[in-house]
């Protein structure tokens, strides 16, 4: 009597702890975080929180180009991308880097499936603003939330590429920044987790770096103003931005080679920085 009433008491707190969050990391990043950032996700997984990552992959992307001898450019910090340049970056983010993520997670015993925003029409793109001078570039119009459902309901871990695909079947290279603001808020997440190489935002406060545990998205354009947010920094703070839109409200700024981050940051910890949209 007392096992069932275990059991069940048991069923309902991993119920009540179920959630689903959104992971935005990059190929780079996420290639070089520890063995113990992946048991995490799997702990997470097996715990009945549902991770969904989308990942980026610039610099294999740019390496690749190099190898290939296919000049690469940016306009206004994306990347112009031609058909032979859009070759190379499906081939890298739905290929290599995907699957190399997809690997990472299996060998801590996780469950992890790789596809990109092309499959079954999952991200869903059309021409960006300013095509004619960034090429096959896209802005994502839709993304169909109930194929990540059901990779999620089968027991898998969905590790998505941001290539996306429009009606006709033409390819689309997306941000990946924008992807994962897409894929958060067609899920209805309020919150994302951006996993980098920095503890957070730094301030100087009296003398010393300290990492602001929250800020908007207004003081963070204030900073850059002032110059307290600057260099590598500033890139860093304008992703983490272009994911806040639709139902997103806040995202976490964490560095991937803290202890069990991910699991800290779900459980309420400060940590990193939170940036949050104000009404």
């Amino acid at each position: 009597m007392n096992s069932t009433l275990q059991n069940e008491s048991a069923g309902v707190e991993k119920g009540a702890e179920k959630q689903t969050f959104v992971m935005k990391c990059g190929g780079s990043t996420l290639a070089a975080l520890p063995e113990s950032f992946f048991a995490d996700l799997r702990d997470l997984q097996s715990q009945g929180t549902q991770p969904v990552i989308v990942h980026g992959g610039g610099p294999a992307i740019s390496d690749n180009l190099a190898k290939l001898g296919i000049e690469t450019e940016f306009v206004n910090g994306l990347r112009k991308t031609t058909e032979p340049v859009l070759d190379v970056v499906e081939m890298v983010l739905a290929g290599s880097i995907n699957k190399q993520i997809v690997r990472l997670i299996q060998s801590v015993g996780g469950r992890a499936l790789g596809l990109s925003g092309v499959d079954g029409g999952l991200i869903k793109a059309k021409p960006a603003a300013n095509h004619a001078e960034i090429g096959w570039v896209g802005d994502v119009t839709g993304v169909q939330a109930e194929i990540i459902q059901g990779i999620v309901n089968m027991g898998y871990m969905p590790v998505i590429a941001p290539v996306g695909v429009d009606a006709s079947g033409q390819r689309y290279n997306i941000n990946a920044d924008t992807a994962a603001g897409a894929v958060a808020s067609h899920l209805g997440v309020s919150r994302m987790i951006v996993v980098t190489d920095v503890p957070g935002i730094m301030k100087t406060v009296n003398g010393q770096k300290k990492v602001l545990p929250s800020v908007s998205v207004q003081e963070i354009e204030d900073m850059i103003q002032t110059g307290e947010i600057y260099g590598g920094m500033i890139p860093k703070v304008r992703a983490a931005i272009a994911c806040i839109h639709g139902k997103v409200r806040e995202v976490i700024i964490v560095d991937g080679s803290e202890p069990q981050i991910l699991s800290r940051v779900l459980n309420g910890e400060t940590i990193g920085t939170r940036i949050i949209r104000m009404q």
